[in-house]
């Protein structure tokens, strides 16, 4: 099956299984994701707040999180392949045969979300001036060039 073009994350499910600071390290980390394989994603939270966009990947919130993600599968599973992440198994049971379901734990673990611990002072990032980070950091952002 050809990897999926939209991921509909379960924030609170993925901000526990993945033991993340907060929801903003996880954020950043499915930005980079969904970004890296040419997809988009969909991080829904339950509760309020503003609902933002970082580059391909759209944060948003939700009285019932879980009912937002149930209709953002329906709405979209005839047109792209849909990848839902939840610990939820009801709400993975209700989104339908033709979406791929993975649980929150399972997603951490196979495409290593997880704190990497290597303290290698070769990374790139190490090597570039502060004036270009910002600027890298604000096109995966999707902030302008």
């Amino acid at each position: 099956m050809p990897d999926p073009t939209l991921y509909l994350f379960d924030g609170f499910n993925l901000l526990h299984a993945g033991g993340f600071e907060d929801s903003r390290e996880l954020t950043d980390k499915l930005a980079s994701f969904v970004a890296e394989r040419g997809a988009r994603g969909v991080l829904v939270f339950d509760g309020t707040g503003e609902d933002l966009h970082y580059g391909p990947l759209e944060v948003r919130f939700a009285e019932h999180a879980d009912t937002l993600l149930e209709r953002l599968a329906a709405e979209n599973r005839n047109q792209e392949r849909v990848c839902l992440v939840s610990s939820d198994s009801a709400v993975r049971g209700t989104s339908g045969q033709e979406v791929s379901k993975l649980s929150s734990a399972t997603f951490i673990r196979d495409f290593s979300l997880e704190e990497h611990t290597d303290d290698s002072p070769m990374r790139l990032e190490d090597k570039l001036d502060t004036r270009t980070r910002e600027r890298l950091e604000k096109l995966r952002r999707g902030q302008g060039p």
